[in-house]
């Protein structure tokens, strides 16, 4: 099925990452420069794109007047330790990809978008490490983001400390979500991760802080797209909802 919406790459040369990176712009249907947007930036762009179906439901929702003006962009990674290098919370490159993010990747998109350059219209969303990396940018710089979804991610005692010591997560919007049969993930580090425990323990204390916060867990789901993908509608409704 065609897509609606537009798809337009940009490159940027990241002076921290030292390396060039390409976004994946989806405008919907009726883009306008007189129009407002939010924008909704994806780790695993591809992903999200491909498995995710963002496109498609981006294309449905605002057809439907579901959700207002979004505009999805998505950022994809090299490989697997690459992509473990920059989302993982102790990661080598994890704190210069956040700058990434916040020093180059959002003032690029706000001239490039109309947008609403505030921190209430900017969403990080991802799945797994990408979740985490969302998380822990958004307490990082509520300011600049302030919406995150969060699909099954990861959980160690750098992000526990991290919430435990947050005092800004009022102005943040979370979604978490993750599957009760989530006890034996396979990672770079471990063969048979139990992510459900450390979610728990992450949704109590997230449950204790004063932020509007969205907490769902998926009967015998699993660390998959497919439960992922069949929650998105559900995420992104409640993030942008018109």
């Amino acid at each position: 099925m065609a897509r609606k919406g537009k798809t337009i790459d940009h490159d940027i040369q990241s002076r921290y990452l030292n390396e060039k990176i390409t976004l994946r712009i989806y405008e919907p249907e009726s883009f306008s420069e007189l129009y407002k947007y939010h924008i909704c930036i994806m780790q695993d762009g591809n992903d999200y794109f491909q498995l995710g179906r963002v496109a498609t439901f981006s294309d449905r929702l605002h057809e439907k007047v579901e959700i207002e003006n979004t505009v999805f962009v998505g950022i994809h990674y090299q490989n697997r330790q690459d992509r473990w290098n920059k989302y993982h919370p102790n990661g080598k490159q994890n704190e210069a990809y956040m700058k990434f993010l916040v020093q180059e990747v959002v003032p690029l998109l706000d001239t490039l978008l109309p947008s609403y350059h505030m921190g209430q219209s900017r969403a990080l969303m991802g799945d797994s490490l990408a979740g985490t990396l969302a998380l822990m940018t958004a307490i990082q710089y509520p300011h600049t983001f302030g919406k995150v979804i969060m699909q099954s991610p990861y959980v160690n005692e750098t992000v526990l400390n991290a919430v435990k010591n947050a005092t800004n997560l009022q102005s943040i919007d979370i979604y978490h979500t993750i599957g009760t049969a989530e006890t034996a993930v396979k990672t770079l580090e471990e063969d048979q991760a139990d992510f459900l425990t450390p979610n728990r323990k992450l949704q109590s204390l997230l449950a204790e802080k004063e932020t509007t916060y969205t907490y769902k867990e998926f009967e015998d789901g699993l660390h998959t797209w497919k439960y992922w993908q069949n929650d998105m509608i559900t995420a992104l409704t409640t993030m942008f909802s018109n």
